[in-house]
């Protein structure tokens, strides 16, 4: 297991701010005229997931990462994306922290801004073999 992972040429590192676009697929009941009749409609739709990248695990197709952010009244959302998923339509980097460890789950015990506050590094040179 390591701190850095590659989604579509997209280096990622614990630590960063990022944002996840994944696609949802919303199902819908809608009633008819009558009582009886009851519609279901489905849409579908890119949502965004920004935070900071708390873990990396696994390995190849089985590769996961964990992304933490504050949601509203200082409450903390994790969520566990796949990497290799069809749902994940594109990961951007918004900054690329500077942080010493592997798993960074000593912010879950933070609250407010502290939990947010990592370090920024320079940015990373992009290297292609």
């Amino acid at each position: 297991m390591s701190n850095v992972t590659n989604w579509s040429d997209v280096k990622i590192h614990v630590g960063d701010t990022i944002r996840v676009h994944y696609k949802l697929i919303e199902h819908e009941k809608i009633a008819g005229k009558t009582k009886r009749e009851v519609k279901e409609e489905t849409r579908e739709r890119i949502q965004v997931f920004e935070g900071i990248l708390l873990a990396i695990k696994g390995s190849s197709t089985n590769e996961m990462i964990t992304v933490r952010h504050m949601g509203a009244g200082a409450i903390g959302v994790e969520r566990i994306f796949p990497l290799v998923s069809p749902w994940i339509k594109k990961i951007e980097v918004k900054k690329h922290g500077d942080v010493r460890r592997a798993k960074l789950y000593y912010l879950r015990g933070r609250s407010g801004r502290a939990a947010t506050r990592i370090t920024e590094s320079a940015p990373r040179p992009s290297v292609t073999v």
